[in-house]
């Protein structure tokens, strides 16, 4: 990306008065909710926001990625426990996208999921 031709456009823009009627001139900038978090993990919660994320949806991945892990590696005896664990929070991962208006039953979400079950090889 050439940068010099993108600051020359904010440098004349600044030198044309562009920038000096914007709304809270002068003042602060926000607190910054995310601040406790490191760098690039604030980073990484801000894109899945604009994605349509939210704190929710992203505890119900972290579980869910938990979930596959553990049933991945558990012994036998535990699998049918984890995997209804698993399913319980794909579909609660599914209505929180569904209410996004995110439709999960395209083919494309059938094949990720089909992707994910080989991966984990249940």
């Amino acid at each position: 990306m050439n940068w010099t031709l993108i600051e020359n456009a904010i440098r004349k823009a600044r030198e044309e008065g562009e920038f000096d009627n914007l709304p809270g001139r002068g003042k602060p900038l926000p607190k910054d909710e995310l601040e406790h978090l490191p760098p690039d993990i604030r980073m990484a919660v801000r894109i899945l926001r604009n994605s349509g994320y939210d704190d929710e949806a992203m505890f119900v991945q972290k579980e869910i990625t938990d979930l596959g892990g553990r049933l991945h590696h558990a012994p036998e005896t535990e699998k049918t426990e984890l995997e209804a664990a698993y399913n319980k929070q794909m579909k609660k991962m599914n209505s929180l996208l569904s209410k996004k208006g995110v439709r999960t039953n395209s083919s494309a979400f059938k094949e990720y999921n089909r992707q994910i079950q080989d991966k984990l090889k249940w």
